[in-house]
């Protein structure tokens, strides 16, 4: 009798399992955008196929270390963002190659990363102690980040090291080794969100801040970790940044909406709770190679940023459709519509 009740659970547990592994992935859909815009590429520039990867490959990576710290950020639920990570990555820019002259490149990094920290501090403290909205408090950041990197500019007489520059140019194989570097980082990102205390815990204040508290998780703390995180990496890229191209003022002008892009596009969701660290890879290669599509037809970096944008808001919709927080929001509305008309058709009776 035993045996005979326990196979249909088995089955049933064999059943769930098949449907997790055959169910399509977050980042899917940006990658089958990454397939699409390769095949565009070579259909209005034939020639060798694989240089426009080879392009991607090199440039991306800046990008997935702003998204991944981005990531985290919004992973945290709802009002959750930092539109800060431009102007840090331009002051960051600015303060390796200062460093760098006279401590040596890898204090350079280093002093890049602090900044970027410094930076988050700031948003941390009108985030948990003065209760500004984060996107308030981060853009106030910006304002003071901008002003110091303006300073910087003014006083900066340096270029980036010799020996840093060779290693962000550097390849093996015909890969980038920046690209290698940032793989592995997103690797560990990926595994801490997985199976550490961290990691978990930023998943579930994500999915409800409420009860990850109640459960003991403390909130404010891993809410100013994934800011303090996320500053990091954005001064990280400004300090490799500042080697690959040249400290500037604008630098890191781009790299705030298309940081927040390339985490919705990944599989992110922008409610928060799902965090995909593969989508960033994805999610960069599927913009790289859409500005390199678009620099070749001719459009303008304006009319990029619209399309940009517009494929955000598509992907947030899409998402929210799937996951059903669309649909319960249309149903909250019809139900507050139905109540307010019944309670009218009470108040005449």
């Amino acid at each position: 009798m035993s045996a005979t009740l326990s196979s249909p659970t088995l089955t049933a547990s064999d059943d769930v399992l098949g449907r997790r592994r055959l169910s399509w992935p977050a980042w899917g859909w940006s990658f089958i955008g990454v397939l699409a815009v390769w095949a565009l590429i070579i259909i209005v520039r034939p020639g060798a196929p694989f240089d426009p990867v080879a392009q991607a490959l090199t440039l991306a990576p800046f990008l997935v270390l702003v998204a991944l710290g981005q990531m985290l950020v919004i992973t945290l639920g709802p009002g959750n963002i930092d539109v800060s990570v431009g102007t840090i990555i331009s002051m960051a820019s600015y303060v390796s190659v200062a460093v760098g002259a006279s401590l040596g490149p890898l204090a350079g990094i280093l002093a890049a990363v602090g900044v970027g920290i410094a930076a988050a501090v700031c948003s941390v403290i009108a985030i948990l102690l003065l209760k500004v909205p984060p996107i308030i408090a981060t853009l106030a950041t910006s304002l003071i980040v901008s002003s110091a990197t303006l300073l910087l500019a003014d006083a900066s007489r340096h270029s980036a090291d010799a020996a840093l520059r060779a290693f962000v140019n550097a390849k093996i194989l015909g890969i980038p080794v920046i690209a290698v570097l940032v793989l592995a980082i997103t690797v560990v990102i990926a595994l801490m969100l997985r199976h550490t205390r961290f990691g978990l815990s930023v998943l579930a204040v994500g999915q409800s801040a409420r009860a990850a508290e109640r459960a003991g998780i403390n909130v404010r703390a891993i809410t100013a970790m994934a800011y303090l995180a996320c500053g990091a990496f954005a001064g990280l890229a400004g300090g490799l940044l500042a080697a690959f191209i040249s400290p500037s003022t604008v630098l890191g002008t781009s790299y705030m909406l298309d940081s927040i892009a390339v985490v919705v596009i990944g599989g992110t969701l922008i409610s928060g709770g799902r965090a995909v660290a593969t989508g960033a890879w994805t999610g960069a290669l599927f913009f790289v190679l859409l500005s390199g599509l678009l620099n070749l037809v001719g459009w303008s970096i304006g009319a990029q940023n619209i399309l940009k944008g517009v494929l955000v808001v598509a992907v947030v919709v899409v998402s929210a459709a799937a996951s059903g927080t669309g649909g319960s929001s249309l149903a909250r509305l019809r139900e507050s519509l139905h109540i307010g008309n019944r309670n009218k058709e009470t108040t005449h009776g």
